[in-house]
């Protein structure tokens, strides 16, 4: 059981996270929210990359900076960001990882061989990281997170720049991996958590939003999800007066959808309320009309 205790993060007078509190077992958590929502502070609080200003985080009930390595040594952990070594094989750059943890040589080989077979890439395992794709060394960074069978998975980002299909390919490892371990996977794309998440936490601007699993969220707005039909034009007027929300192209013509409190007559509620809904309507919100703009809310 991992728990945050009011945990805040300040740089001089900004607040980066503010009063989080949190209780965390098994299972994947997606960490949702939009840049500059305090994810990868969040994050680096937890691997204790930076210092708290204020707050408690328990693992089992101890303080994690009093466990010290101890707690670092059951943390996996993949950065938003791709530092690798271009000259290293893939297993070469596992095993590299798997020393830094302080692993028995040929525990670290058996699990280099193991890990790179599980993330599809055991046929490439000697081929040098710089002739690798962005979705490839994504997949080595999650398998050398998972060197030494870590309790805590902690992924920044870890599809940011990937395309569909490797999008997908990786959620499907993501999943495999997170059996009989707590992952926290922070994005800003739903669709990376909505079908593997078994909660999310949604943030906004350093504070927690919402915490549940996506059932319940969805449940919570809904008979507040509206679309508007009509043409290129008059949606876009709509997407220019509520600032937020989605324009998607269907046989009918242009739709505009909205997640709001309460929207014009002229739009009709749906029932379908998916996770991106919930995303617009706590996360994203709304910006009020401009002064002298028409519209708004009825």
């Amino acid at each position: 059981m991992l728990e945050i205790k009011h945990l805040t993060k300040k740089y001089g007078d900004f607040t980066a996270l503010r009063d989080i509190n949190l209780s965390l077992d098994k299972g994947v958590y997606g960490i949702l929210g939009a840049n500059g929502a305090g994810k990868s502070t969040f994050l680096n609080l937890i691997t204790d990359n930076i210092p708290r200003t204020e707050g408690e985080i328990l693992y089992d009930g101890k303080e994690i900076l009093s466990m010290g390595a101890a707690f670092r040594k059951k943390v996996g952990y993949t950065p938003q960001l791709q530092g690798m070594y271009e000259d290293f094989s893939a297993g070469q750059f596992l095993r590299y990882v798997g020393a830094l943890k302080g692993m028995k040589h040929r525990r670290c080989k058996e699990q280099t061989a193991e890990l790179l077979a599980l993330v599809g890439l055991g046929g490439v395992a000697h081929k040098r990281l710089g002739s690798f794709s962005g979705g490839m060394r994504q997949r080595v960074l999650l398998a050398a997170a998972m060197l030494d069978d870590p309790e805590i998975l902690i992924l920044d980002e870890p599809t940011a720049g990937l395309d569909p299909e490797e999008r997908i390919r990786l959620r499907n490892h993501i999943a495999e991996l997170a059996k009989n371990r707590t992952v926290l996977l922070a994005t800003h794309v739903v669709s990376d958590i909505e079908c593997i998440a078994e909660k999310v936490i949604l943030m906004k601007k350093g504070e927690l939003l919402r915490f549940g699993s996506p059932i319940e969220l969805m449940e919570e707005i809904q008979g507040k999800v509206c679309e508007f039909t009509g043409t290129f034009e008059e949606v876009s007027h709509w997407k220019e007066i509520f600032g937020k929300g989605q324009i998607m192209r269907r046989r009918a013509g242009f739709v505009f959808r909205a997640a709001e409190e309460e929207l014009p007559k002229e739009f009709i509620p749906v029932d379908d309320v998916t996770l991106e809904d919930v995303y617009l309507f706590y996360a994203e919100g709304r910006e009020e009309p401009k002064a002298g703009e028409e519209g708004g809310t009825a």
